[in-house]
């Protein structure tokens, strides 16, 4: 590697604005293109929820994407369509919403259902640009060919590096294997443990390695403009990171949730039992974690934030529970799963700070508008550049998100979600069945979604209203 660092991989980009990464489209108060061929560097973080300086988070040390921030445009109030992977980063990559992609799991490629659809990289590719993917863009296993000029690549990393833990792994696989289980088998497969702190390099993890990478593609690419989207696997969990990043932080100062119960009044199929935490050794199968374990847990969240590093757009696919509700995780429709950081940086725009309403649609054909990319007509969304523009404007209405569950002794359900800008309204409904329930939080006097008030009666209208304004959908809330 050269001898730029990880946490210098901000600051190079921001740095060379005029140079590398930077090319174009220069704009006028960004009104217009100058000329195509802006390059992008794509960076999609997993499970980065907005747990940085720049959105408030003062006790987090983020000072290149704090520095990003600061010269470029934070979106406060972005949202993802479903809150877990694969269906989150399928909506952003095809500019279509869940129900169109037909993918609301971590199984489903999104090509059974829209074959011939051009994703964002594809796009590109179509319109003269070299597009590459490394690191965790769609979700595992369910990569798209079609989105890449060269085959895309992953670091060959183990999830861990103490001594004691490869032993801890190797004994629960063996066991697992003895008991007749088969560990390919996603119920039974060995996770390990929640989190680690080995004495070791950055390049040494799957995250340090695809920086590497990166780094080193930017100086080959050449001439010819590209689309270079770089995945980091963390936040999400196991929470590794080489020790020196641990040890910025003091654990007993770590605060906890100050919310670990659930909404009053909201129903119980509303709320994740967090099972994608609790798989992993160590972990309570019920019940809560530990006030120790939780700010262990969130340590080891924060000093993945060091590593997360962009040109032009970082975003994180959703959000993420510490102990909200007491919930760990994402997997609902709670503010705190699909309320996610959208940061994005234009040469000589006017560095700004956006509270209007956006959604990780919006990105598509944001990034064909800055690059003089024709749009799809096939997108879902709306392109924000004009909020780069003047970020007070009037925007749109509401941010549409989802998420599937199962309603004991009925059936499954759709739970449909809309922030307004002082609500969020979430129906859950299954037509057949005469199923019908409300949620309602007035984020005006409860920011955290601690009481549902949809069946208060003093609210039937507004519930009535919101229920409409639902009905006409995302076309009618630009």
């Amino acid at each position: 590697m050269s001898g730029i660092g990880r946490r210098e991989f901000i600051g190079m980009g921001m740095a060379g604005a005029a140079g590398l990464a930077l090319r174009g489209p220069l704009m006028s108060a960004l009104g217009q293109v100058a000329e195509p061929g802006y390059n992008v560097l794509f960076i999609p973080v997993d499970d980065l929820r907005p747990q940085l300086g720049c959105y408030g988070q003062t006790m987090m040390q983020t000072p290149q994407i704090d520095r990003l921030a600061a010269e470029g445009t934070a979106f406060t109030r972005a949202y993802c369509q479903q809150a877990v992977c694969s269906p989150s980063r399928t909506s952003l990559m095809t500019g279509c919403r869940p129900d169109t992609t037909q993918v609301w799991d971590l199984y489903t490629h999104f090509r059974d259902n829209i074959p011939d659809v051009a994703t964002l990289p594809q796009q590109f590719i179509a319109n003269g640009y070299h597009a590459e993917g490394m690191g965790k863009v769609y979700h595992g296993g369910l990569d798209d060919e079609a989105s890449w000029s060269i085959p895309s690549w992953r670091a060959k990393r183990s999830a861990f590096r103490k001594p004691e833990t490869l032993e801890l792994v190797k004994r629960l696989r063996e066991e697992a294997i003895a008991a007749g289980r088969d560990i390919k088998d996603r119920r039974y497969r060995i996770r390990g443990v929640p989190w680690e702190d080995p004495d070791c390099e950055d390049s040494d993890l799957a995250d340090g390695a695809t920086c590497d990478h990166a780094l080193e593609r930017l100086a080959e690419v050449g001439d010819d403009p590209f689309f270079l989207a770089c995945g980091f696997l963390k936040p999400h969990l196991p929470f590794v990171a080489p020790k020196r990043y641990w040890d910025l932080y003091d654990p007993e100062s770590i605060e906890l949730a100050d919310n670990p119960f659930a909404p009053q009044d909201a129903p119980s199929y509303a709320l994740s039992n967090w099972g994608e935490l609790r798989a992993y050794h160590g972990m309570p199968k019920q019940g809560p974690v530990t006030d120790e374990q939780a700010r262990t847990l969130i340590h080891g969240l924060a000093e993945m934030e060091l590593r997360e590093n962009t040109i032009v757009v970082l975003w994180g696919d959703h959000g993420w529970n510490l102990g909200d509700h007491g919930m760990w995780c994402k997997h609902t429709n709670f503010e705190s799963s699909v309320h996610s950081p959208l940061i994005i940086s234009v040469p000589g725009q006017t560095p700004a700070t956006c509270d209007k309403l956006v959604e990780f649609v919006d990105i598509y054909p944001s990034l064909c508008e800055l690059c003089g990319v024709p749009a799809p007509e096939t997108l879902e969304g709306t392109s924000f550049v004009p909020l780069i523009e003047d970020p007070t404007r009037e925007w749109k209405s509401a941010a549409f998100s989802q998420y599937p569950r199962t309603v004991r002794g009925v059936g499954r359900s759709m739970g449909y979600s809309m922030r307004t800008d002082r609500y969020r309204f979430t129906r859950w409904a299954i037509p057949e069945k005469d199923f019908l329930e409300y949620e309602l939080y007035d984020h005006e006097v409860d920011p955290k979604e601690n009481v549902n008030v949809a069946g208060l009666a003093e609210n039937a209208a507004l519930v009535a209203e919101l229920s409409a304004q639902m009905d006409a959908g995302w076309q009618h809330g630009r």
